[in-house]
């Protein structure tokens, strides 16, 4: 079965915790993780309650691959309706803790209601405990592992917490695993914190059994994990590089979103590069990065452990910044650097440093940050709202004072936790937010990648990347090359690697697979563990069936086809330089094909047909 047939719901509004068993006529439509915790969100709360009101719930929720010898298998998601966007949220996380959850016993952990004081869920097997979280209120993420793990005297305990951005009201606070992995967008850390649910910390001791046939999964996740071994991506260049092998590679394709996306290159892009991390500083002799990672059960290891120079003027004060700790992936860096203009490869590491230690998103906060930048540059933001800080572009100074003052959410940290879009309304220039239905952007400028514009347009919790990564197609070749200058087949492309993307979401293993897997390598693996029959093609029905299921939540909350939209800079001001050049997306010739191919109305609605046939 692979499914622990498990769920531990907890009210926190009385103390209550109950067991009760898993739906399993839902878990053969929807799996596990991203599909079936938003069924069960979709079917127990109101799309129209408020995000951050005690009608919403919170749901913790793990994978039928989560926690067995699957490479990857160690994902666990959040899901909930996001105070950023009003829209569905569902952030996906490796780490440890997914595992942890499975190995005590339980498929999902629900939240509702909202606890009349801080406390923590102390989960160890079938033994659940809500306990005071008064000491741990106020404190980082960092803080408030330690705590936790001295309390209970157990170095194997795994910690999901907030920290003190999730607190002031950040609105896209993260919840952080293991001191430096993130279900870090949407802002489920700032639903988390209003509920005054500062951690979960779970012990579980139980393994993960009920595997259907054993030596058939031995098989194929053994072939699946030779696949990786065996592909460039997966088996050297995430290995070696991380996601940061991408950055000179966008940034010469001329989709490098920079300057809170009015360029499309970034001259210090190799300064901030996953080869530049390699490289030993002049100051100490040193490189940035100190060995690269894994999550549970991963056979890639693309993360980054990182040190900063203790000498760097972030940190020449601050010897509790001196160890090592997560370093920069792809899109931190991204955000903190090239949409800041700031090519200073430690204080991005810093600034990522206090995103872990305080569960912040570090694309939002960069992207916010960028858009902060460009008000100031305007003279719109001045120094009398930033304390005297000069807010302009290429700033490490400032880009550290942004990261430290919205951790704690303090004085103008606090405009900044709004989010770009809110701060750009307050400020009275909407139009210079880089966002999707609130959200903002990636590292893809969809001026020089047309589907990741239509992409981003459609995507069911806003400007995301990781909802249909067509950076795969459009310019790595995988599973074929396409022109990332044409609109040319692009609706088929985003809806297939969407409906894919889901289906991968659900199972408990990592998008990164994809690189090399396909659904005829997943398929198996979950034929396998799990009871019924699962084939890519119904995989890919599957998937179909969540994205629309998504997008039925996002229609009763309120959001429209009108908001499948883009920033008009990116449809109006076109790229300066590159391949690109001349180029705005063209997201009009690409839209009303995409809502046919979906079977959608030309409003962007799921059509009585489309929902019969699947079973929705």
């Amino acid at each position: 079965m692979a499914w622990t047939r498990k769920v531990l719901r907890i009210n926190l509004t009385n103390g209550s915790i109950a067991e009760e068993p898993l739906n399993m006529d839902w878990a053969m439509q929807y799996l596990g993780q991203r599909g079936l915790g938003t069924k069960y969100l979709s079917e127990e709360i109101d799309p129209k309650c408020d995000a951050l009101g005690p009608d919403n719930k919170m749901i913790m929720i793990t994978g039928p691959l989560t926690g067995t010898m699957a490479s990857t298998g160690g994902r666990y998601s959040v899901v909930t309706k996001s105070p950023l966007t009003g829209t569905i949220a569902c952030s996906n996380s490796g780490g440890f803790i997914g595992n942890e959850i499975k190995c005590a016993g339980w498929d999902m952990i629900i939240f509702e209601g909202k606890s009349p004081k801080p406390v923590y869920l102390y989960l160890e097997n079938d033994k659940a405990q809500l306990l005071p979280a008064d000491e741990m209120w106020g404190k980082s993420v960092w803080e408030t592992d330690e705590i936790i793990h001295k309390k209970h005297q157990d170095p194997l305990i795994r910690v999901a917490c907030v920290g003190r951005s999730a607190e002031e009201g950040c609105l896209y606070a993260a919840i952080v695993n293991d001191l430096h992995r993130a279900a870090g967008r949407s802002g489920v850390g700032t639903v988390m914190a209003s509920k005054n649910l500062k951690a979960v910390a779970v012990r579980g001791t139980l393994g993960v059994g009920n595997i259907k046939d054993p030596m058939g999964f031995l098989k194929a996740t053994n072939e699946g994990k030779q696949v990786l071994k065996d592909n460039a991506v997966t088996g050297e260049g995430l290995p070696q590089l991380g996601t940061q092998v991408l950055m000179n590679v966008i940034n010469e394709v001329g989709a490098m979103p920079t300057k809170n996306m009015q360029d499309v290159q970034f001259e210090g892009s190799s300064k901030i590069s996953g080869e530049a991390m390699h490289e030993p500083r002049e100051s100490d002799g040193k490189a940035n990065l100190t060995t690269n990672a894994g999550c549970f059960a991963c056979t890639i290891a693309c993360g980054r452990i990182s040190t900063i120079d203790q000498g760097h003027f972030t940190v020449e004060n601050k010897p509790e910044y001196w160890g090592n700790s997560g370093g920069l992936e792809y899109e931190a860096a991204w955000a903190l650097g090239s949409d800041t203009m700031v090519d200073d490869l430690d204080a991005l590491t810093y600034a990522n440093f206090l995103c872990n230690e305080d569960g912040m998103d570090p694309i939002s906060f960069g992207s916010t940050v960028a858009a902060a930048m460009e008000l100031f540059e305007m003279g719109v933001i001045t120094k009398e709202q930033t304390d005297g800080m000069e807010l302009k572009f290429g700033s490490a100074e400032a880009l550290a004072w942004c990261a430290e003052v919205t951790a704690k959410g303090e004085g103008f940290g606090k405009d900044l936790g709004l989010g770009s879009k809110r701060l750009c309304e307050k400020y009275g220039h909407p139009d210079l937010s880089m966002t999707v239905k609130g959200q903002e952007f990636p590292a893809y400028d969809p001026r020089g990648i047309q589907g990741m514009g239509l992409t981003y347009a459609t995507s069911n919790r806003g400007a995301c990347h990781l909802r249909g990564y067509t950076v795969s197609s459009e310019i790595l070749g995988i599973p074929e090359k396409t022109d990332p200058l044409s609109t040319e087949g692009k609706p088929e492309l985003v809806k297939a690697f969407q409906d894919a993307t889901a289906a991968v979401d659900s199972a408990g293993i990592c998008v990164f697979t994809t690189f090399a897997w396909t659904l005829e390598d997943i398929a198996p693996q979950i034929d396998a563990a799990c009871e019924g029959e699962w084939t890519s093609e119904s995989l890919m029905e599957m998937g179909e069936r969540i994205w629309n299921m998504e997008r039925d939540f996002n229609i009763a909350a309120g959001i429209t086809g009108d908001m499948d939209t883009l920033p008009k800079r990116l449809l109006k001001d076109a790229a300066k330089t590159g391949p690109a050049k001349g180029k705005v997306n063209n997201l009009d010739e690409m839209l009303p094909k995409y809502y046919e191919v979906r079977g959608w109305t030309q409003d962007g609605v799921p059509t009585d047909e489309t929902r019969a046939r699947l079973g929705l």
